[in-house]
């Protein structure tokens, strides 16, 4: 089956939402693990943090994990709707969805956190970081599919 966004504009310029959703996305993981690190490495040093660090962790890693998980969904809908292709067929679909469990894994331990029910952090951050990893293997095997 021939890809029709090789024949649509409109469609070829559908199939770029995906892409750039995610590159957002894991743009805002990368400025909410830039902060955690911070909060990591003032609490490591015993130094004096801004109160407003862990309000800003938060919104920032909240705001990620949702824009993630949104454009997973978008992904094989993409794939299935604007490419006339099988959603799961790819290696960047099975990457991504790896990437999207880990980020699950991390927002999980982030809300107990949170609610104090654990003091995990180095479990978050270890998840946080292979999460960022597997995102980014995902988003080097999806360049291939681009239109």
């Amino acid at each position: 089956m021939s890809d029709p966004t090789a024949h649509d504009v409109w469609l070829r310029a559908l199939a770029y939402g995906h892409p750039l959703w995610m590159t957002a996305a894991i743009a805002c993981a990368a400025l909410a693990a830039r902060s955690g690190l911070a909060m990591r490495g003032a609490r490591r040093l015993g130094t004096r943090r801004d109160p407003g660090d862990r309000a800003r962790h938060l919104r920032i890693a909240k705001l990620a994990v949702a824009g993630i998980a949104i454009g997973w969904i978008g992904g094989p809908l993409s794939m299935y709707a604007l490419r006339g292709r099988a959603p799961f067929e790819t290696a960047h679909a099975w990457l991504a969805t790896g990437a999207l469990v880990l980020f699950v894994a991390t927002a999980v331990l982030g809300r107990g956190l949170e609610l104090g029910r654990h003091r995990r952090l180095e479990a978050h951050a270890l998840v946080a970081m292979a999460a960022l990893l597997a995102a980014g293997l995902a988003a080097i095997t999806g360049f291939v599919l681009l239109p």
